[in-house]
């Protein structure tokens, strides 16, 4: 098997995958449209989202956004931020009711995760390329930037023997040591890893003390 190495930055495997593909759906790096749309499902399942604001932290094409106005799910305001100038541009282009799109490191430039005043931070799909260094500190940020709930997802290390083969450039993660972290911020917490067979992906969701 091929060992392939973890990328020094996370945007490297979506940039190569805009070059290839432009602003298509395949630079989300989405095994397909059904499991995007699921995950987005348990979202909205699992986050009151009526009347928040939200930031969505890697929306790539605002695909979530829309997924969200399609289900008539009434959010306040919807920022979206991904660090690829070209599919923030397709992002805007949709005209979507209620949504801003930013480009911008989110690694790199804290002040992203303060647009908006989110009461919810949203991460779909954007821990899957990081190392386990930034995954810490991109959940550190959200968490600080949301006033109310983060709720992101991943693929959990934590599935059955006959889950989906997960293939580079994405990893799995310690949902272990991801469920730690959660709850050295907060005893609200909700893990959720029975949507996709064998628990390929998983959602945790942490909620602020009121």
């Amino acid at each position: 098997m091929t060992q392939h190495p973890i990328h020094d930055n996370p945007l490297d495997p979506y940039r190569a995958a805009v070059e290839k593909h432009g602003p298509s759906f395949d630079v989300t790096l989405w095994a397909s449209r059904k499991s995007q749309r699921l995950r987005f499902k348990v979202i909205a399942q699992s986050v009151y989202l009526s009347g928040k604001r939200i930031l969505d932290a890697g929306c790539s094409r605002g695909d979530l956004a829309a997924f969200l106005i399609k289900h008539r799910v009434a959010f306040e305001k919807y920022i979206g931020v991904d660090g690829l100038p070209g599919v923030i541009d397709f992002a805007r282009g949709r005209g979507l009711e209620r949504c801003a799109f930013h480009t911008g490191d989110l690694l790199e430039d804290a002040a992203l995760w303060k647009i908006g005043d989110p009461q919810v931070v949203v991460i779909s799909g954007t821990l899957n390329t990081m190392n386990d260094g930034q995954v810490e500190r991109v959940l550190n940020h959200a968490w600080e930037a949301a006033s109310q709930t983060l709720v992101f997802n991943f693929l959990s290390d934590r599935h059955g023997p006959k889950a989906p083969e997960q293939h580079w450039p994405a990893r799995r993660l310690s949902t272990m040591k991801l469920v730690d972290w959660a709850l050295s911020k907060t005893y609200d917490v909700t893990l959720k890893q029975d949507y996709f067979r064998q628990g390929h992906d998983a959602t945790i969701v942490m909620k602020k003390a009121e």
